[in-house]
């Protein structure tokens, strides 16, 4: 599926490229399924941080079965499945060529559905709660979009390292997806003021950790939310809106901020993505990182997905069916 021009979910046609060839290092994927996630929808309307030219082949993350290897790999060979985030020309597609870098094997007991969901959503809840945020037994952790794709594992992931999670979502069915994940309470954002809510469910103390998901207005109210040595995260900003915040809001309480991008971390060497893709497909099989499958869809339907995610009804991950 292929963009030629930005838009809306219409621009998502068919189309045909020359297969990829791999380079030494690279590994070409035969593409089971693919992950639907919100950078692609902002890549498709031009919106996207990192930019990104046209025509472009959209998808981030997905899993497939080894066709070719490039002259330097050595540890795959076809018919391997595997997973995993990154390459040329996009996941969207038949073929992908992935640097080796960017891909794990497919452990025995994961469906090729569940691994497709892994490399972005389940690698980031788990670097920024375990990694970043060092979430432990008795902690308290806010989670902002508690029902999107990070947001249920964030919740899963936390409850399971023994915290209390309160997660703000947007429906009463994000809300009871939150609470089936292991929150201990739930904040809908559509019925009540999420901030001053979530303020009451903490008391004076406030949460040790605050995942932001969404950006915008939402990055300042996870601010005054947090404790005193807490932990603000700031992954994404779907909002596509400044931050107005007072300094006093978190500088007096010592709490510190990290900012979370994936393939940012990558190219500054801090992340070693195979070691990250095994540990979250670890966690999976042991049932922990579970991700929670909205909708598959053909390839064909990539716009009809893209159309659903941003309606924003979708509860976790919505996954493209490439093999047919």
């Amino acid at each position: 599926m292929i963009v030629e021009e930005f838009g809306g979910p219409e621009v998502l046609r068919p189309g045909s490229l020359a297969e990829p060839q791999p380079e030494a290092h690279e590994v070409v994927v035969g593409v089971e399924v693919a992950a639907v996630n919100r950078m692609d929808v902002l890549r498709r309307t031009g919106n996207y941080h990192a930019g990104g030219g046209l025509p472009a082949v959209l998808g981030a993350e997905g899993c497939g079965v080894v066709v070719a290897v490039g002259s330097a790999v050595h540890d795959l060979r076809p018919g391997d499945r595997v997973f995993g985030s990154g390459g040329r020309p996009g996941w969207y597609g038949e073929r992908v060529a992935v640097p080796r870098s960017r891909l794990a094997p497919v452990p025995d007991g994961l469906d090729a559905g569940t691994a497709a969901a892994l490399p972005v959503a389940g690698v980031t809840a788990w670097y920024t709660l375990t990694r970043l945020a060092a979430v432990g037994p008795g902690d308290t952790v806010v989670v902002f979009a508690a029902a999107s794709g990070v947001g249920y594992l964030a919740v899963r992931l936390a409850a399971h390292l023994g915290a209390r999670v309160v997660a703000v979502v947007g429906s009463p069915a994000k809300a009871a997806a939150a609470r089936a994940a292991g929150a201990a309470d739930v904040v809908d954002h559509s019925r009540e003021d999420a901030p001053a809510a979530v303020r009451r469910l903490l008391g004076d103390r406030g949460a040790d950790v605050v995942l932001d998901l969404v950006g915008g207005p939402t990055f300042g109210h996870a601010l005054t939310l947090a404790a005193a040595g807490g932990r603000v995260i700031a992954v994404a900003n779907v909002a596509l809106a400044p931050t107005t915040m007072d300094t006093r809001d978190f500088y007096p309480r010592n709490v510190s901020i990290h900012g979370f991008q994936l393939n940012g971390l990558i190219a500054l060497g801090r992340l070693d993505l195979p070691a990250a893709l095994a540990a979250t497909a670890a966690l999976a099989v042991e049932g922990v990182l579970v991700p929670h499958v909205h909708e598959v869809l053909p390839l064909a339907d990539a716009a009809a997905a893209h159309a659903l995610l941003t309606d924003g009804d979708v509860v976790g991950k919505l996954l493209l069916r490439v093999d047919g």
